[in-house]
């Protein structure tokens, strides 16, 4: 998959190369956009945000319709979600959302996927709740919103085997999207630790098997290894 996408790539130079000919500053947007979309699919943000501020830098000398800058919007949520600025993020997706659904687009369901994620990122739940029985959850019903409150209320519980069994529930709808697999690793490895944490605070040493009894789940045993256990032997 990675040879498809630095394909992908070289294609996408030597089309830039063609239409700086003819100085298309609407094409090249497009074609900016995807290559973003490439590099973050490669995992270079770096480079995805680069081919990203060129691309707005494009689109702020032409006419840009409302379905590119939904893109640039969507993208820009995106990458400022992997910077973990949720509040910025929140606001690229809620515009990505409005220029979607305004167009009946089905990208619209994506945009509403990752509202969700950031205000469960930032552990605003009633906020979560709101857009779930809202219009926008309502007008979207489905596993892939299913999937995303199943979320919420495993990490509104700081509950890691209802956690593990929605990650089993809804593989599909989880680690088939890219950014929600992404931060949503993110969210379980923090849950991990905090419970590991609260379960091992009363201790000067540990076992590692009594604390994976505890925690309910067999990745304990491999995490304590990973953690700082604030001086705790084990």
């Amino acid at each position: 998959e990675k040879e498809k996408y630095n394909e992908a790539l070289s294609l996408e130079e030597t089309l830039q190369k063609e239409v700086r000919k003819i100085d298309d500053k609407h094409v090249m947007v497009e074609i900016q956009i995807l290559e973003s979309k490439i590099y973050y699919s490669l995992e270079n943000v770096a480079k995805a945000r680069a081919s990203l501020t060129a691309a707005r830098a494009n689109a702020n000398a032409i006419y840009c319709p409302p379905l590119m800058q939904a893109e640039l919007d969507q993208m820009s949520g995106i990458l400022n979600a992997e910077d973990k600025d949720y509040k910025t993020a929140y606001s690229y997706f809620y515009e990505a959302y409005e220029a979607y659904n305004s167009l009946n687009d089905p990208r619209s369901l994506n945009s509403l996927k990752y509202m969700i994620l950031c205000k469960i990122m930032t552990n605003q739940t009633d906020d979560v709740n709101a857009l779930l029985g809202g219009k926008q959850g309502l007008k979207h019903p489905g596993r892939d919103i299913d999937a995303m409150r199943a979320v919420s209320v495993a990490h509104t519980k700081r509950s890691l085997t209802m956690f593990k069994q929605v990650l089993q529930d809804y593989k599909k709808e989880i680690i088939g999207d890219q950014i929600i697999k992404s931060h949503i690793d993110s969210l379980y490895d923090s849950l991990l630790e905090k419970n590991l944490f609260r379960v091992i605070q009363p201790y000067s040493k540990v076992q590692i098997d009594y604390i994976s009894c505890l925690l309910y789940t067999s990745d304990a045993a491999d995490d304590l290894l990973c953690v700082d256990l604030g001086g705790r032997r084990i």
